[in-house]
């Protein structure tokens, strides 16, 4: 069995106010799982739980420590009470290179993290950047709770529908008012290209919204053409091992580095790791609406610099709410169908609130949706018991 050790509660731990996720909101509990013998190292944070459970994915990268996941579990708890589910906010994450791993090995880190969380019934794992349906298949077999099933378990496996890339693609749909841009023809840079950039852009490319991509940028570099890539035959290179940088087709670029940020386009879609965008290179940014698709992708300072410039930009905890909203339905015992209507409904109500609040108050979409987001926790909290 995994050694599980229990933080100190998070008023009692100078770290966590260090870090400024020390409030009234939480977090209620930070726990550290270990099994020295095949190298398992894990961190879990359960925000808060006013609401309900909390949910949230697990995130397996070689850089992934804890403030990183307090961060993220912070942002769940705001995404899911702005979302509108049952549910609080809690992240995991376990400190390994999945491109590194046998499947062999991979399996048996999960497993044994499933099992150092186990007796953390307020906690309901999903997947993140580094695990998939499989791995939630894994988790389910040992502690009988996960969310993002294959379908064969009675799951709505998130990265094959799209369902955060969906959301992603309704909340465009609101937010092309508010950045004075028309969807129709709109040009689009997706920076990360994985199971939410991907679908991103078939959800944004879509005969019904006609958006046109234009940059894929992944760990290979960036494809270029302003008059649209064919987005479907870069995913059939990537799933071939084959680098997207090796793409040809008259008029396309192949950019290094991050020169995709100073790409002109209508819309960008941060879709990979935390803190790409920071005040060192917001002002290179050429787009009139950024949907944040990645977890904490936009520093403070650069979110301000976006306001002051006059660039919309939806943050996280609003924009890629599709994936928790459709693992959400699924813990409930709903269907693909119900999933994808509901997240219709509460993405275009969410982002309409936001921005539209934004607009009314003088403030920066974020400092909005986190208004909205907090007294909905604070009423949840008010009903519980003082001891």
């Amino acid at each position: 069995m995994p050694m599980v050790i229990d933080a100190k509660p998070a008023g009692d731990t100078d770290q966590v106010c260090e870090f400024g996720l020390c409030d009234q909101f939480g977090p209620e509990k930070v726990v550290y799982v270990y099994e020295p013998r095949c190298g398992l190292r894990g961190i879990v944070v359960i925000d808060n739980t006013a609401v309900g459970p909390a949910i949230g994915g697990i995130r397996m990268t070689p850089t992934v420590n804890t403030r990183e996941v307090w961060r993220l579990a912070r942002a769940m708890t705001w995404k899911n009470a702005l979302a509108g589910i049952p549910h609080g906010g809690g992240k995991s994450g376990i400190i390994a290179d999945p491109r590194k791993l046998t499947l062999a090995n991979k399996e048996i880190l999960i497993r044994q993290f499933a099992r150092g969380i186990e007796t953390l019934f307020q906690y309901i794992p999903g997947p993140d950047m580094g695990t998939d349906e499989t791995a939630m298949a894994w988790v389910r077999d040992e502690i009988r709770r996960s969310v993002g099933l294959s379908t064969v378990l009675g799951g709505i496996p998130l990265d094959q529908v799209g369902a955060t890339g969906f959301g992603l693609a309704v909340s465009a749909e609101v937010a092309q008012d508010f950045a004075g841009i028309d969807l129709k023809g709109a040009s689009v840079s997706i920076q990360g290209f994985g199971n939410v950039g991907r679908h991103a852009a078939r959800y944004l490319a879509a005969p019904e919204r006609g958006a046109v991509i234009v940059a894929i940028t992944d760990l290979a570099g960036t494809v270029y053409n302003s008059r649209g890539l064919d987005f479907e035959r870069l995913i059939d290179m990537m799933k071939q091992g084959t680098p997207i940088t090796e793409y040809k087709s008259p008029g396309t670029q192949i950019l290094h580095g991050d020169a995709y940020l100073d790409l002109e386009v209508d819309i960008f879609v941060p879709a990979a790791q935390p803190d790409v965008i920071t005040a060192d290179n917001a002002g290179r940014l050429k787009c009139k609406l950024m949907l944040q698709g990645a977890n904490i992708p936009c520093s403070d300072e650069a979110e301000e610099i976006l306001y002051e410039r006059n660039i919309v930009c939806v943050p996280d905890f609003v924009a890629n709410a599709g994936g928790v909203i459709c693992g959400s339905v699924e813990y409930h015992g709903g269907t693909k169908t119900t999933a994808f209507a509901e997240i219709r409904e509460k993405m275009r109500e969410n982002t309409a609130a936001v921005l539209t609040s934004a607009k009314e108050l003088g403030i920066k979409p974020r400092a909005a949706a986190l208004l909205l987001a907090q007294e909905r926790v604070t009423e949840a909290m008010s009903y519980r018991r003082a001891n």
